[in-house]
């Protein structure tokens, strides 16, 4: 597998709590180009055996970068669009269009991202993925895969292997 050199889109995830999501969500980086980004604190250590086992071999196929705050990560790439997922939020994730560069907010695994993150942006910015009525949420590695795939089609799943 030839990795690409370029950065489709940024994957944010504030406050993750489990290293399997993480470690899959590491795998779908590798796989899609993306880059990872981690807003501390993170429910585990970078270095424990469970991530490492959901990332399996691709961790150095995938640029993972950590942030002390949100606000570091959004001061650092203010000129980035950026799209925040809750199942709170109205506007489904097929809507945008979505363009090289675009970055993905995610929250932790247990509550997903708090109101008073979700608010900082604007309603056009807010997606969700539809679900049956009675349900809270996707697992969180499924919901990134989810919108992450739905971004690279969009493009032309640019960069891609050509088999």
């Amino acid at each position: 597998m030839s990795h690409k050199t370029t950065e489709p889109f940024h994957i944010v995830l504030y406050k993750p709590e489990i290293p399997y999501n993480t470690g899959n969500i590491i795998r779908l980086c590798a796989n899609t180009g993306s880059t990872l980004h981690l807003i501390r604190p993170i429910g585990f250590e970078m270095e424990e055996s469970r991530l490492k086992r959901a990332a399996l071999d691709y961790s150095d196929l995938a640029i993972v970068t950590e942030y002390e705050h949100l606000d570091t990560y959004l001061s650092t790439h203010s000129q980035r669009r950026i799209f925040v997922a809750s199942s709170r939020n109205k506007r489904e994730y097929t809507d945008p269009k979505y363009t090289e560069g675009d970055s993905f907010l995610f929250g932790p695994e247990s509550a997903g991202l708090p109101d008073a993150v979700i608010e900082r942006f604007s309603s056009e910015g807010r997606i969700r993925i539809p679900m049956m009525p009675s349900n809270r949420s996707l697992n969180l590695a499924n919901a990134v895969a989810v919108v992450i795939y739905e971004a690279w089609r969009q493009i032309g799943f640019s960069g891609k292997d050509i088999v």
